[in-house]
């Protein structure tokens, strides 16, 4: 990349040391409503504040602010929702995602960046702190929560790549269920598959819990335990890898793929999903950050690119490997056949 002609400037440095404050104002509009409160009629201050039951200085200075970074549009002192806000912030969307921030700004996810530079020099989080990755880690309670709203859309176009026998029964293995998004999509999508949703028991609570309010509760069923060691059973069409890779090592994603391969029937295939940054592993930089987010949470784990995860999957004894961006989505699916 050729260096910048325009002069320097320490606005970067400022944004980036102060990203505090759109994270904690982002989160306290949520937490007071505010988007809900604007819904698809603009207000003024003053009526914000008297829906939120707050004083009109701050929801006036935080309508402002949200402003400035895009969240809000303001004109003749009313502020109105923007159109991604309307889909993902007000509460009564279906889209509404704004109940991700209990995972993504809770204290397990953002303590492990205040000191990363201890994490750094030592290679890895402490040898004895498995971080996220710990069996029955309490944050994946909130990621599946939280989480599944967001993942509705790639789950639908991952159901698309891998579609299903519609004259026979199939069966459809969710690997690190968590909120069920992935299984669910592929229940939908082909109404004679069965779910097998593997999780921890807790996390499995929640993923049944969707399963129900989907109506497949009568194709569903679940394995509690270590995704490494469980018994995994036998003759699946398809399993569902979503998100789960990136938290190890590529050995450990070998092993462990080769373990899928064995649950598969002949011709049966992996959809793996994940953040593939491009082999510079500095683009596109919404999959390619990951790898930071990794180091700050697990032992070994990073974002990997294509010729990685192709290198695991022909390892672990799988065929033609191919990777298909998802629509609206910073990830990819990754295929390949048993």
């Amino acid at each position: 990349m050729p260096p910048s002609s325009s002069p320097p400037t320490p606005q970067l440095f400022f944004e980036t040391i102060n990203a505090h404050q759109r994270s904690g104002a982002l989160k306290a509009a949520i937490e007071l409503g505010l988007f809900s409160a604007i819904g698809n009629v603009p207000a003024t201050a003053d009526e914000i504040a008297a829906r939120c039951g707050c004083p009109r200085r701050g929801i006036r200075i935080l309508s402002d602010y949200l402003t400035i970074l895009g969240f809000l549009e303001k004109a003749d002192s009313r502020y109105a929702l923007t159109p991604s806000s309307a889909v993902f912030l007000d509460r009564q969307s279906p889209a509404y995602c704004g109940g991700a921030v209990s995972f993504l700004l809770s204290p397990v996810v953002t303590e492990a960046y205040t000191n990363l530079a201890a994490t750094i020099r030592a290679g890895r989080l402490h040898t004895s702190d498995q971080g996220t990755t710990a069996p029955d880690h309490p944050a994946w309670l909130e990621f599946a929560r939280g989480m599944g709203p967001l993942m509705g859309p790639a789950a639908a176009a991952a159901a698309e790549l891998a579609p299903l026998d519609p004259a026979r029964d199939t069966r459809v293995l969710d690997i690190s269920a968590s909120h069920g998004a992935y299984g669910i999509a592929f229940a939908r999508r082909y109404p004679r598959a069965h779910i097998v949703a593997l999780d921890w028991e807790a996390v499995l609570v929640i993923t049944e819990e969707n399963a129900g309010k989907a109506g497949i509760a009568d194709r569903f069923s679940k394995i509690a335990g270590n995704a490494f060691t469980v018994d995994l059973g036998r003759d699946y069409d398809v399993v569902l890898v979503p998100n789960f890779l990136h938290h190890f090592n590529p050995a450990d994603c070998t092993a462990f793929l080769r373990r899928v391969h064995a649950a598969l029937r002949p011709g049966g295939r992996v959809v793996i999903i994940e953040f593939v940054p491009n082999p510079d592993r500095v683009t596109p930089p919404a999959a390619a950050e990951f790898s930071l987010v990794m180091l700050g949470s697990t032992p070994e784990g990073d974002a990997y690119t294509f010729d990685e995860l192709r290198t695991m999957l022909v390892d672990a004894g799988f065929q033609a490997p191919t990777a298909h961006p998802l629509p609206h989505s910073a990830e990819t699916a990754v295929l390949a056949s048993a």
